[in-house]
């Protein structure tokens, strides 16, 4: 059976600084040095980081609006007529219909 000192005059010494404190005064810190009371510093909060949660998950089977309207302007080729036509288009999946008005 292992006996440990637990006179109140049992000493230890510091694994920071070598310095010799009562043992009963002493604490371990987050990283397992045993230190005096006045060498023991916390664990940095930095070092605990926050859960980040999880990313949106996508839909299953997405589908896109078939009743979407789609708006081009068309610039004709020739210099002197700089106007532009405008064609309307309904979309679907898979598929453009284009007419002009």
């Amino acid at each position: 059976m292992t006996r440990y000192a637990s006179n109140k005059n049992a000493f230890g010494i510091s694994d920071r600084s070598g310095f010799r404190y009562r043992l009963r005064d002493m604490k371990k810190e987050w990283n397992g040095l045993i230190v005096g009371p006045d060498e023991f510093e916390e664990k940095h909060p930095q070092l605990h980081p926050k859960k980040q949660p999880a990313d949106p998950e996508s839909l299953r089977e997405p589908r896109p609006d078939t009743r979407e309207t789609l708006k081009v302007f068309v610039n004709k080729d020739t210099v002197e007529t700089p106007n532009a036509t405008l064609i309307r288009g309904i979309s679907k999946v898979g598929e453009v219909t284009v007419t002009t008005s």
